[in-house]
């Protein structure tokens, strides 16, 4: 795990000074604070910052092939980089380590861009074909590193995270301004945007080749979400998804350094843990913390999974500075980002990497196999749907006005307001509207006038098109499937990259293995979900690591208490911040509208937590980054 950056250009010299670059890499410091390389070559800088995982002594980088005319910077791990070696081992290749970055170089030469079926893992590389003058990018099929560049024509520059980019002077900062109103939707900036309106995400399971200054992409994967496997039973599901699942976190627990997980109780963690238990002959470590609120501590459930298990427990109560974790996670996520779970996601990435290098993870768990419980209203809406029109109408329309929506009162009264005004939708549009943060009426109200003319593509358009790409299966699997192509990487594999990757810890998570995706992709709803209850298959499957409580736990968000929060240590911040003349007069909200979602905030009249988090996390983001000066050309 590491932090990768560089450029290639046409030609005539080096775009930028070797001060200059040298600035982009120590940007990314974090990333890799084991060791740092760079290569110059002709047309093209490679600039690497090292996390030692494999092969500590030889796995330096950037790496070449034996004649140096194939040169890559890699982030992430290969984890089928024995039988590919061996593989190519036997086709005549010499291996001068036992890195698994060395297998990228000799399958590159083996197979060129066809090289990415053959990869198991995740990653993000840049790979120089000096023969051709070509630029090769990639990124891991469900999109777990990251991957941004800027090209003109004339030159690319490509790093792992946007403030590498930001220290050179030919990369402009132009503001995107569509990028806000998405992420004011979403709480995140889809790719292939980000908040310059010049600078691209790689998409998940893209590649990008560069050469004489044209830019060609291609998707090179894609998960069989048009096969339903319809014949299948449940313990015929229930054994593949078994002998696949403890394969791919076999493979994810080879290490030269200390490994251990993440234990929260939950069903995807405790099944990885128990895997990895099975699989070791030591107990595992594993690392949970927990809060002082109990509906935001789940640290009890973690040690009863943990007795069960027989792993080698540590559990940490954090009382996080609020205020100093604001400052924090704006400069570390380098565009606006607004899932407040990246706070203890962060504190949680802090505390093991004391303890260890690599932790494995449950993320993907509920996209793949329908555990959260905004698909419990996805499939409630479906049988709404299903009763004749008039008396649909009965139900909804008049029932909906009377839930009251105070935060006075319960938060399950308020969820069941918004699910039943949207139960009049389209299901795509009503899943909109259950899972945005601002949604269209709110955004037209905050948003100037002047604001509204530089916008340009609807936010909910993106959404919407990844239903119309989905073939006709049952809504709730198809809601699933666009989770899985939105919020899981642009949102969840974000927020555990960057947490992690702040500490220099790795995170590597079993249900993410393309064998694992395509297995669970093709199963039929049936088993995922019974009633009203998801992650059946998750259960049944793996019964024996449970204890009876933990089989009837309800789930519970990774998240902290914004709602008390900007009541209380957080209220004079939210003024402070958002209502000072600073914001203002960046021209962006109705400062009235604004003032009104902060202090109906604070008087307790209204949650708008989350509403605010995203805002506040805007204007800090403004003041960390794009405040601060343009680098100066040499």
């Amino acid at each position: 795990m590491c932090g990768i950056c560089g450029l290639a250009w046409k030609e005539g010299p080096a775009p930028v000074s070797r001060a200059q670059f040298a600035q982009a890499v120590a940007a990314l410091r974090h990333r890799g604070p084991d060791e740092e390389g760079t290569y110059w070559g002709d047309r093209v800088l490679l600039g690497f910052r090292r996390l030692a995982i494999i092969d500590l002594a030889h796995g330096s980088q950037p790496m070449s092939n034996e004649d140096g005319s194939v040169w890559v910077v890699f982030n992430g791990e290969i984890y089928n980089y024995r039988a590919l070696r061996r593989r190519l081992e036997a086709a005549g290749h010499r291996f001068r380590t036992q890195s698994d970055t060395e297998v990228l170089v000799h399958l590159y030469e083996e197979e060129g861009t066809d090289c990415l079926r053959r990869l198991r893992g995740m990653f993000a590389f840049a790979l120089w074909d000096a023969a051709r003058q070509q630029l090769f990018l990639a990124r891991d099929r469900l999109g777990q590193k990251p991957l941004v560049y800027y090209e003109d024509g004339h030159r690319i520059v490509f790093a792992s995270e946007l403030k590498a980019l930001a220290r050179l002077p030919i990369v402009p900062r132009e503001l995107n301004p569509t990028a806000i109103d998405h992420f004011l939707t979403y709480q995140y900036i889809p790719h292939p945007h980000t908040i310059y309106r010049r600078i691209r995400k790689l998409p998940p399971a893209h590649y990008a080749v560069w050469r004489d200054g044209q830019l060609r992409l291609a998707r090179y994967w894609q998960p069989p979400v048009d096969v339903e496997r319809t014949d299948i039973t449940p313990a015929e599901a229930a054994e593949r998804l078994q002998a696949t699942l403890r394969e791919a976190t076999e493979l994810r627990m080879i290490s030269d350094v200390p490994l251990g997980a993440f234990l929260s109780g939950g069903i995807d963690s405790t099944i990885v843990v128990g895997l990895m238990q099975e699989l070791s002959d030591r107990p595992v470590q594993t690392f949970c913390i927990g809060f002082d609120q109990p509906e935001f501590d789940e640290r009890r459930y973690a040690a009863e999974a943990a007795r069960h298990l027989g792993t080698e427990h540590h559990e940490l109560v954090v009382r996080p500075e609020a205020l100093e974790m604001v400052d924090r996670l704006a400069w570390h996520y380098d565009e606006p980002f607004g899932d407040s779970s990246a706070i203890p996601t962060f504190l949680l990435s802090q505390w093991t990497r004391q303890h260890v290098t690599v932790a494995l993870t449950g993320d993907a768990g509920d996209e793949l196999f329908a555990g959260y419980p905004r698909y419990r209203a996805v499939r409630l809406g479906g049988w709404f749907d299903r009763l004749p029109t008039p008396l649909r109408a009965t139900i909804a329309n008049p029932l909906w006005r009377y839930l009251p929506a105070s935060v006075r009162q319960k938060s399950r009264r308020r969820r069941l307001k918004k699910l039943m005004a949207a139960l009049r939708l389209p299901p795509e549009e009503r899943y909109l509207q259950w899972i945005v943060i601002f949604d269209q009426t709110r955004r037209a109200e905050l948003y100037t006038v002047d604001f509204v003319s530089k916008l340009a593509d609807a936010p909910e358009q993106f959404l919407l098109s990844l239903y119309r790409s989905l073939p006709p299966r049952d809504f709730v699997t198809r809601t699933t499937l666009v989770d899985l192509f939105s919020y899981l990487p642009c949102d969840l594999l974000t927020k555990v990259d960057i947490a992690s990757m702040a500490h220099g810890l790795e995170c590597r998570s079993p249900f993410l293995d393309h064998h694992v995706v395509e297995l669970a992709v093709q199963l039929p709803l049936r088993l995922k979900m019974q009633g009203l209850e998801g992650k059946r298959l998750l259960k049944e499957a793996f019964a024996r690591f449970f204890p009876p409580r933990l089989r009837r736990r309800p789930k519970m968000g990774f998240g902290v208490p914004l709602d008390s929060w900007f009541r209380g240590p957080l209220a004079e911040l939210l003024r402070d911040v958002l209502l000072d003349r600073t914001a203002r007069e960046r021209g962006y909200f109705e400062p009235a509208v604004l003032e009104r979602l902060v202090e109906e905030h604070i008087a307790g009249t209204w949650d708008h937590s989350y509403r605010l988090w995203c805002l506040l996390m805007l204007e800090m983001w403004h003041r960390v980054h794009y405040d601060a000066p343009q680098p100066v050309a040499a």
